[in-house]
């Protein structure tokens, strides 16, 4: 793969291991299950004076970098991007001509992992990560570092399948720390978070009633619309999705001791009807509530 790498004898409190090819090529051939994205290099460069690396023929691994601090650019397919702090990219394994550089007056700090796999291009395509996305603004993504180190002093003790197999499985959580960091970055308490508490408390001490989204918004002094939106936002789903989700799941719980009949289930859940009951639990469970049961209890005497 032609590629040239320029810097001054290296950066002063530089990090960098590179897991050698016939140590992962070996690992993966007997584990495949367990390599399906695995890291091929690792590193920090602290403000990486005279940072220059240039891919003629692109490179077979995906290229994540996070610059901390300073600002640096890469060009890829022709596009140039300047790249500023608390601002990543992630560069897919692709033969495009591409290449990265630090600034040469305000140079970047980044931590960087190269990682790939036999399906890195279905996993790319998933995530839709492709090489023209650019870079990325986050909060700063304080979790990814204590992530990174994890891995860095973990393959510093070698490369045993234990080492390997604990990166690995570390690679997937500091990948989602960047694309979804609304999952893993820590914010300020806000008063929208006292709201969805409240109304999930609400929804659990109340689960053998029947609600309304009007209800609950007016428990909370707002609109049903703007409270539809807020819970959507902060949990993901509509507030009497998530009211049948808890249903479901204490129905569940009822099922799994085997103490009752299904009929006092549903009557004690709010549900009236037990085969509107049976069909909402096979809707969520993919099962019977009479299966489930019969499932489960099985499972416990197996125990």
């Amino acid at each position: 793969m032609g590629s040239s790498f320029k810097r001054k004898d290296g950066f002063d409190g530089e990090k960098l291991i590179s897991i050698p090819e016939r140590v992962l090529k070996e690992y993966v051939k007997r584990y495949p299950a367990l390599f399906n994205i695995y890291i091929t290099h690792i590193g920090y460069f602290p403000e990486a004076s005279y940072h220059y690396k240039e891919r003629r023929k692109g490179c077979d691994d995906n290229i994540l970098i996070y610059c901390l601090k300073g600002k640096g650019y890469y060009l890829i397919d022709k596009k140039k991007f300047e790249v500023m702090p608390n601002q990543f990219f992630m560069l897919p394994a692709t033969d495009a001509y591409m290449r990265y550089w630090a600034d040469d007056e305000d140079p970047w700090t980044i931590y960087w992992v190269h990682f790939t796999g036999d399906d890195i291009k279905k996993f790319n395509s998933s995530l839709n990560i492709n090489i023209l996305k650019g870079p990325i603004q986050i909060p700063f993504n304080n979790k990814a570092l204590d992530i990174w180190l994890n891995i860095y002093q973990n393959l510093e003790m070698g490369y045993s399948i234990e080492n390997l197999c604990n990166a690995t499985f570390c690679l997937y959580n500091f990948i989602a720390t960047f694309l979804f960091p609304d999952k893993h970055i820590v914010s300020e308490h806000t008063e929208n978070e006292d709201i969805i508490t409240a109304t999930i408390i609400h929804m659990k001490n109340n689960i053998e009633k029947k609600m309304t989204i009007n209800e609950m918004a007016g428990k909370q002094k707002l609109s049903s619309s703007h409270f539809s939106n807020l819970f959507r936002k902060a949990t993901g789903m509509p507030p009497m999705d998530y009211f049948i989700h808890l249903k479901m799941q204490k129905a569940c719980q009822f099922l799994y001791a085997n103490e009752a009949k299904i009929k006092t289930i549903a009557m004690d859940l709010g549900y009236e009807d037990p085969y509107y009951f049976s069909r909402v639990f096979k809707k969520y469970m993919g099962m019977s509530p009479e299966q489930y049961k019969i499932t489960t209890n099985v499972r416990s005497l197996s125990q």
